[in-house]
């Protein structure tokens, strides 16, 4: 007899719908998993085997035969272990056989019986409700999770005793409450604006980068604040949306990485090393999955020392920049990852770092300080909206008992300025300034008349790009909305063109 059961399987952030077929066929002991299982699928053989033993369910011990349709697409992971057990109980007549759209198992066994969690729940649960499927049966660990997706029956279960109970109605398992999506604050972040002493102009353009999604580079001397100024940044970023939040959640399910609340509900903040591989930053691998520029989609990357990354690695970035999605190519085929995030970018001016510190001599050449420099490109310098100088306070300053101003109220500022984007900016795919192409560029930004001027001016004195032209415009209006502007005057022009310094 054979028996079907429908579960699923990743590609990048999306499942597709896999049958596991059994078969039970007369022959000496076997137990066969085709369909283009990896490793750890094929493995699944012995954990199955265990967990049904201790489950006091029956194994046969005849020839078994997997098979994961469709044939031709890859499998990973252990999220097929329930199915096949279930399936193969179904196969051998312990359990009634379901229509197809009936319910939908995923779950990795231990070799007791127990479910464990597996990444990705998320995806299979929009899957599911996608495909109009009555019941999802996963482990208990993962029910928060998959709750998010409203309007689908979603079953928890401990031990895989449970579901063959449920599923032969001796018993019911529990159903995971529907819950909506909670928003938070950048819980990730321990640093506040009101701890940074000085610095104001570079605290002025965190505030708008974080106002329009703008990326932004910092360049001083060791110890001038740089890193502390990065790390504040997540506290001023604006709330994310529902839709945002399940967006990060959906990429954080896939590689593993979600908290016990089974959501993340502020905007992540991912700081790899320098010694990032290329792959470890946009994602790939055997089995593709999202790099830290995923992971950072809709939040914030910084890169410290950005000069000591493989020059390599950085040009990596220029796609992304633009685009905001990174493509993986790989032999079994190609994977797109969103990666939408807002790059936060610390150096030094030279290799001993004190070319610009006026209480400190530089010991570099300058042809060291050119080649140190010349290891970040002109083209991924040309996708960076704001450079920054950020000088060594003065001792006065440090000793400053009063606090600044507090992340909070920058942050409502923040928030002020992307509800204005928000509704100028409904239709369009693009949710922020640093979104918009250059048509929409065209269609949304009109500076008036000495705003246009100015901007012509500096064109022919700066000799700016095209790219840099409409990276401008664009800072401009963010500017303007932080000023709830209507229209961008000459003024917001001026600050934008100051922010264009040539590393």
């Amino acid at each position: 007899m054979a028996a079907t059961v429908l579960t699923a399987a990743l590609c990048g952030i999306e499942a597709f719908p896999v049958e596991v077929e059994a078969d039970i066929s007369p022959g000496l002991s076997a137990f066969l998993v085709v369909g283009l299982p990896d490793t750890a699928v094929q493995e699944a053989r012995e954990r199955v085997k265990s967990a049904m033993k201790h489950a006091d369910l029956p194994f046969p011990r005849t020839k078994i035969t997997i098979n994961l349709a469709p044939a031709d697409s890859r499998k990973a992971g252990t999220g097929f272990d329930l199915p096949i057990a279930i399936s193969v109980l179904t196969a051998h007549g312990d359990l009634p056989p379901a229509p197809p759209l009936k319910r939908l198992l995923a779950g990795e066994l231990a070799l007791d019986g127990k479910l464990r969690p597996v990444p990705g729940i998320l995806c299979f649960a929009m899957l599911a409700a996608k495909l109009g499927v009555e019941e999802l049966i996963v482990p208990e660990q993962n029910g928060r999770e998959a709750a998010l997706v409203p309007g689908l029956r979603i079953h928890t279960a401990e031990h895989l005793k449970q579901v063959a109970d449920h599923i032969c109605g001796r018993a019911t398992l529990p159903l995971a409450p529907e819950r909506s999506v909670e928003i938070g604050d950048a819980v990730a972040c321990m640093y506040d604006m009101s701890a940074i002493r000085g610095q104001e102009q570079a605290k002025r353009a965190l505030e708008i980068a974080a106002a329009g999604a703008h990326n932004i580079l910092l360049q001083g001397p060791p110890g001038s604040g740089k890193t502390l100024l990065a790390r504040s940044l997540p506290a001023i970023l604006p709330r994310p949306t529902i839709e945002e939040t399940l967006e990060i959640t959906r990429i954080h399910s896939v590689t593993g990485l979600l908290p016990p609340g089974g959501h993340i509900a502020w905007r992540p903040f991912r700081s790899p090393h320098h010694s990032a591989s290329g792959i470890a930053l946009v994602g790939g691998g055997s089995v593709p999955k999202p790099g830290e520029i995923s992971l950072a989609h809709r939040g914030v990357l910084f890169l410290d020392e950005f000069p000591e990354f493989s020059r390599s690695v950085l040009e990596y970035l220029r796609q992304p920049l633009e685009d905001g999605m990174v493509t993986v190519a790989r032999a079994q085929g190609t994977v797109t990852f969103p990666a939408r995030f807002l790059l936060v970018a610390a150096m030094n001016p030279c290799p001993c770092g004190y070319a610009t510190d006026p209480d400190r001599a530089c010991i570099c050449s300058q042809l060291q300080i050119e080649r140190y420099r010349k290891r970040i490109s002109g083209p991924l310098l040309d996708r960076i909206d704001l450079a920054i100088e950020v000088p060594k306070v003065p001792t006065e300053k440090l000793t400053e008992l009063a606090a600044g101003e507090p992340s909070h109220e920058i942050q409502a500022r923040v928030q002020a300025a992307r509800d204005r984007q928000t509704v100028r900016y409904a239709g369009l795919p693009a949710k922020t300034n640093a979104e918009l192409t250059s048509d929409q560029v065209r269609r949304q930004i009109q500076p008036d008349v000495n705003a246009k001027s100015l901007l012509s001016q500096a064109v022919d004195r700066f000799h700016l790009s095209a790219r840099a032209y409409f990276r401008v415009l664009k800072v401009s209006r963010t500017i303007a909305d932080l000023e709830a502007a209507e229209e961008v005057s000459a003024s917001h022009v001026a600050e934008a063109l100051q922010y264009r310094q040539v590393v």
